[in-house]
């Protein structure tokens, strides 16, 4: 495709998916179990009391669409970079590990120290770093005049191994707790933004406020670093400090998401397939994040409002069981055409 043609197609892709942002999240707020109008919802922006619809919508259902469209927007960056960056569509947070190590911390502070609120959000960030550090080194190796790189396909082994043990520890930890304790750790590790709040709102704004602009900078190094280290080198990206900040800029957008609203299941994974297949082939970090933000904010809406319609109990459901719906199924396709690729080569 010419460039020009590339960048008229990016530019429509990025209209389309920021006007569907948009209307998810006028959806989620306006609509539901509490339904509001676009007038009354003008009213209480400029800070008029109504009663019931102020408390229900400007503090429960407003700040759920922003942390919704937040975290969507840094998952589908973050695995765009692993996917981009290592040149694998199996490297996103979710499936090497990261998003297992925020888990196992989050409900190890949960059992073990009794935490609550931002004190779980706190520990799911560590446990989120400290893994990725571990992966990172673990997956380190010298590789003759290239000096030390870390190999994609050693990277997402050594992170599915951690996820297998870090899964294990959760597993430990639900048996050895109480029900009560078990229950509010298992909300929080299906991935929900039930307990979204204000407070949580201007975290995670002022994380992705840092974050976002760290991300544009390093951008133009991923593009080096998706050819390969020699071309990369060759076009003049220092390599290992390039790969460095991306690692750790991705793996501050998983953490950051993950403690506001738990690990909803393969948003980071979705994303930057999706996002290539729109763009045909090209990727795309900023259609990636609009990709997050209408996976998350249509699952969020379709877990809270359509689906209790069905069941029997009208029961609503996480975010993060309808995203790990959407996902499983897809993961299984990858697999198989990826296992097809592999033998026709």
């Amino acid at each position: 495709m010419p460039r020009h043609r590339a960048r008229h197609r990016r530019r429509l892709v990025c209209a389309a998916l920021a006007g569907a942002v948009v209307v998810l999240f006028l959806v989620n707020v306006l609509l539901g179990t509490y339904t509001v109008t676009i007038p009354d919802f003008v009213r209480l922006l400029a800070g008029e009391r109504i009663p019931g619809a102020s408390f229900i919508v400007m503090e429960s259902k407003l700040p759920r669409a922003v942390i919704g469209t937040l975290i969507g927007i840094a998952f589908g960056i973050a695995g765009s970079i692993f996917q981009t960056m290592l040149r694998n569509p199996l490297a996103s947070p979710d499936i090497i590990g990261i998003s297992y190590g925020a888990s196992a911390s989050a409900v190890a502070a949960i059992v073990v120290f009794g935490a609550t609120g931002l004190a779980v959000s706190a520990s799911a960030m560590l446990g989120a770093l400290g893994i990725a550090l571990l992966i990172y080194l673990l997956s380190y190796r010298r590789s003759g005049r290239s000096g030390h790189s870390a190999a994609g396909a050693r990277l997402v082994l050594v992170g599915i191994g951690f996820a297998a043990m870090m899964q294990a520890l959760v597993s430990y930890l639900m048996t050895r707790t109480d029900i009560r304790t078990a229950q509010d750790a298992l909300v929080w590790l299906n991935g929900s933004l039930n307990s979204s709040n204000w407070d949580r709102v201007l975290i995670l704004a002022a994380s992705l406020a840092l974050l976002l602009p760290a991300t544009a900078l390093l951008a133009r190094s991923l593009r080096g670093l998706e050819m390969g280290d020699d071309a990369a080198a060759g076009l003049g990206v220092r390599v290992a400090p390039s790969r460095l900040g991306l690692v750790v800029t991705a793996v501050l957008l998983a953490a950051v998401a993950t403690a506001a609203a738990g690990p909803v299941a393969f948003v980071a994974f979705l994303s930057g397939p999706i996002a290539r297949r729109l763009l045909r082939g090209a990727g795309s970090l900023a259609v990636s994040a609009l990709v997050g933000a209408v996976i998350v904010l249509a699952a969020d809406f379709t877990g809270a409002n359509l689906f209790p319609l069905y069941l029997t109990d009208g029961t609503s459901l996480p975010v993060g069981v309808v995203t790990g719906a959407l996902g499983a199924p897809f993961l299984l396709w990858l697999l198989v055409t990826t296992n097809r690729v592999g033998r026709g080569g």
